[in-house]
């Protein structure tokens, strides 16, 4: 047990693992851009609500000033879009934005409060459309670049922190009924999640950069 921090935390999987953690006797730590609607959110016990936008350096810059030195176990990167689906310079930039920069300047800033603690891990859901070895539809392209993108960086982080003890991956989450997802999907939130907490229970630092799904499945670059 420990201290989870997840970003995005107001609704569909990270509500999700927050409740799960919770239940675990985790201390959460939720976040979300407008706490104050975050009601599902703010009723679980052993839960703390913050404020943040990921994309925004002076917010993050806020949270982590509040946030202070405490040591987190576990910081999930939930925070996400799924951007244009067609192409659109300002819509694409943005999805790079909140699903690349974001967790990127988060896990820097985030990174001593990470050191100091027993889990020293970090863990950004991405998905296996960002994998390039599986792409054979070419669908969704600019979802899949920012995916792409963020394993690239986390694995590049996973590589310049492997020394200090942390221990980096990425999670692809499965099809998961959510907004995102939509009803048809084949796995429910609870279902989903729990498999990434024992993918997540069971990671050792040797693991560090890899890539998973919630069965535990490696997933090809």
């Amino acid at each position: 047990m420990g201290t989870v921090l997840i970003a995005g935390a107001n609704r569909g999987l990270g509500l999700e693992m927050a409740k799960q953690y919770a239940d675990n006797g985790w201390d959460v730590i939720g976040t979300a851009r407008e706490p104050e609607k975050a009601a599902e959110l703010n009723a679980i016990g052993n839960a703390k609500t913050m404020q943040l936008d990921a994309a925004n350096d002076s917010s993050v810059e806020r949270f982590t000033n509040e946030l202070g030195d405490q040591p987190i176990d576990l910081y999930i990167n939930n925070a996400g879009i799924f951007g244009p689906q067609e192409f659109d310079r300002d819509g694409w930039l943005e999805l790079m934005n909140v699903n690349v920069v974001a967790p990127v300047k988060l896990a820097n800033a985030l990174k001593d409060n990470i050191a100091k603690s027993n889990g020293k891990k970090m863990v950004v859901i991405s998905s296996q459309v960002g994998s390039i070895t599986e792409n054979e539809s070419g669908e969704m392209m600019y979802y899949r670049s920012s995916k792409a993108a963020v394993n690239q960086a986390w694995k590049s982080l996973s590589n310049q922190w492997k020394d200090e003890g942390l221990t980096l991956t990425m999670m692809h989450p499965g099809w998961v009924q959510t907004d995102m997802g939509g009803p048809h999907a084949d796995l429910t939130p609870q279902e989903s999640v729990s498999g990434m907490r024992q993918v997540i229970d069971n990671l050792h630092h040797a693991q560090t950069g890899a890539f998973h799904d919630y069965s535990g499945r490696e997933i090809p670059w």
